[in-house]
């Protein structure tokens, strides 16, 4: 009889580590989920579970993707469920979305633009850079200056009465927080 109690304990046992395993790794891909399709301001709360991660800053990821050209965007983004560093970047008159490793800073894959939203964005964003005077990198640290303690996720440039402004995404713990810089 305490031979069969023993065995009935074990198998519990197992049973139950089992089930915390598949629960811990449940919980560590949730963390990265993309938040597409919820209405969380863009998926923000999956940037901020993700970018926990991130060895790389984006001004580092920035600075990595001017080797294909200028940068014109760049953010911390979950796309298809997988957390990621995306810079536009353009060149010759060509547009390219760079991705960088937020591990290392290495460049992962360079995937050119050619159409869609994404064209259309990179158009504009290449538009207010033409009038900038600044670098994208530069207008991140006159940001994050300004804003002790937080973290930069993402900058947009764009044009507002025809002046070139960043649109900087700082995040500290869960305060977000958007600071509109000049780059000119």
């Amino acid at each position: 009889m305490t031979r069969r109690k023993i065995m009935i304990g074990a198998i519990i046992g197992s049973a139950v580590l089992g089930v915390a395993a598949l629960v811990g790794i449940a919980g560590h891909y949730a963390i990265l989920k993309d938040d597409d399709d919820d209405d969380d301001d863009d998926g923000r709360d999956a940037v901020a579970r993700g970018s926990r991660f991130a060895k790389v800053s984006l001004q580092q990821g920035l600075i990595a993707s001017e080797t294909k050209g200028q940068p014109i965007s760049g953010k911390f983004e979950v796309d298809r469920g997988k957390f990621q560093l995306s810079v536009y970047t353009a060149k010759e008159g060509k547009f390219s979305e760079v991705l960088v490793d937020y591990s290392t800073g290495q460049i992962a894959k360079v995937e050119p633009i050619t159409k869609g939203e994404d064209l259309a964005a990179a158009q504009s964003q290449s538009a207010a850079m033409a009038k900038a005077k600044i670098s994208l990198r530069e207008a991140v640290e006159k940001a994050l200056a300004e804003a002790a303690g937080f973290r930069a996720l993402g900058a947009v440039p764009n044009l507002k009465d025809g002046r070139a402004v960043a649109s900087v995404l700082l995040l500290k713990g869960e305060e977000f927080k958007i600071v509109n810089q000049a780059l000119e």
